[in-house]
């Protein structure tokens, strides 16, 4: 897994600050961003948190390159709807030679990585075979259509794709690029670092975690899963590792 901060509003924590001081001083808008120093900006950004008063920080966004993860986490992530994706296409995208992720616990036993390997060379193989009959039977319709056979060859090779692409596995790797805006960003912490979340995409969500706090200390200064801040809110589903998980993001504040 590779992520990488892409982009991200200019200033975050000024952009926060001012919206939120134009929530409650008289301020005009030429005069906003007026006598906003780091200290000022932090206390308005503490403020907000002990207010709850979230709607601010949607004022900045944060874009991540994200490649090195699996089609299986690609489908959790795009559940945070309050956010914008794009993603490698399967269509436009052979799989001739597909990268995959493999789970820790499969990786840790020797039979059970023999048959996932397995697994993935069989998916390979399908894919491939199903892709050239596909192309082969698009290619012939397409020039019985009138188009020459470099022309047809190559929008064959597309429509192939869609449908050979269905035997590809959720282990399959995919590479995309997300931006969330900070609000948006705190909720999707707030779910995916927790340790009931599944491995990948907790490892993904801390990732995250760790590059915005190098840029927005202040702003994601109480970001991560809700035992961070109270109790946990799991019930009778909780980890029960609380101590040890404050620790390790408390590590990660300090930029171990």
């Amino acid at each position: 897994m590779k992520v990488t901060l892409l982009a991200y509003t200019p200033d975050p924590e000024r952009t926060v600050a001012a919206a939120a001081k134009l929530c409650y001083s008289p301020s005009s808008i030429d005069t906003v961003l007026d006598g906003l120093t780091d200290e000022k900006t932090a206390a308005f950004l503490d403020r907000l948190a002990d207010y709850g008063h979230e709607s601010p920080i949607e004022h900045v966004s944060f874009t991540f390159g994200i490649e090195g993860v699996s089609r299986s986490l690609l489908a959790q992530i795009t559940r945070h709807r309050i956010a914008s994706y794009s993603v490698q296409s399967q269509r436009y995208v052979s799989e001739n030679s597909f990268e995959f992720v493999t789970p820790p616990e499969i990786d840790a036993i020797p039979e059970a990585r023999e048959e996932f390997l397995q697994a993935m060379e069989d998916c390979q193989k399908h894919y491939n075979r199903l892709a050239e009959i596909l192309t082969q039977k698009h290619t012939e319709t397409l020039m019985a259509q009138g188009k020459d056979e470099k022309s047809a060859a190559f929008a064959a090779r597309k429509q192939a794709n869609e449908d050979a692409r269905f035997v590809l596995p959720n282990a399959c790797d995919t590479k995309l690029i997300c931006t969330f805006n900070a609000r948006s960003l705190k909720n999707f912490f707030a779910h995916r670092c927790c340790n009931r979340a599944q491995w990948e995409i907790r490892a993904l969500a801390v990732e995250m975690l760790r590059l915005v706090k190098g840029v927005a200390p202040h702003l994601f200064a109480h970001a991560g899963p809700p035992c961070l801040n109270g109790p946990c809110p799991e019930g009778k589903m909780t980890c029960g590792r609380m101590a040890e998980i404050r620790e390790s993001f408390a590590r990660l504040e300090a930029g171990e």
